[in-house]
């Protein structure tokens, strides 16, 4: 993949991706994590689709801004005290919430959050997130950001419990 690569417009990812279910395949990163909480499915959403709360649990966000929780609103966030601009593509009660967002003007991602309810109360859990932009690859790797995937489920599923 190239250094400079920077992927499809933040428009064409949010209508054409994000709100199809779907991430950039060509991003210079993309990664995919999966978890199975011992919590239904209901309380699994009702933490994860509560952004305000999020600091709360998640050592490493801080939300800066946010309306309504739906389709095209926007939120401000930090993740690691990098600023990040996101709008939600999907909201889908018990099953789906993505968004697509922009960082230092330059770098864009989709984020996608599946939950899918299982036998005995357990929910499955995937996130799934590809990042472009300019020489990206130099200073941020595949493992870096499973390893901020796996930590988020890890407190995700925390929390819910």
């Amino acid at each position: 993949m190239s250094l400079l690569y920077s992927g499809p417009s933040l428009t064409v990812l949010h209508e054409e991706y994000a709100a199809r279910g779907r991430v950039d395949p060509d991003a210079q990163l993309t990664s995919s994590s999966q978890l199975v909480a011992d919590v239904p499915v209901e309380r699994v959403w009702a933490v994860m689709a509560d952004l305000r709360a999020w600091p709360s649990w998640a050592s490493r966000i801080r939300i800066l801004e946010l309306g309504d929780v739906r389709p095209g609103a926007s939120f401000r966030w930090r993740l690691n005290g990098v600023p990040l601009r996101s709008r939600f593509a999907v909201v889908e009660p018990w099953r789906e919430l993505t968004w697509t967002g922009t960082f230092l003007g330059r770098y864009r991602a989709v984020d996608r959050h599946v939950l899918e309810p299982l036998e005995g109360g357990r929910t499955r859990i995937t996130v799934e997130e590809s990042l472009a932009g300019p020489l990206l690859p130099l200073f941020y790797r595949e493992p870096m950001l499973r390893a901020n995937h796996e930590r988020w489920l890890a407190d995700l599923a925390r929390a819910a419990a």
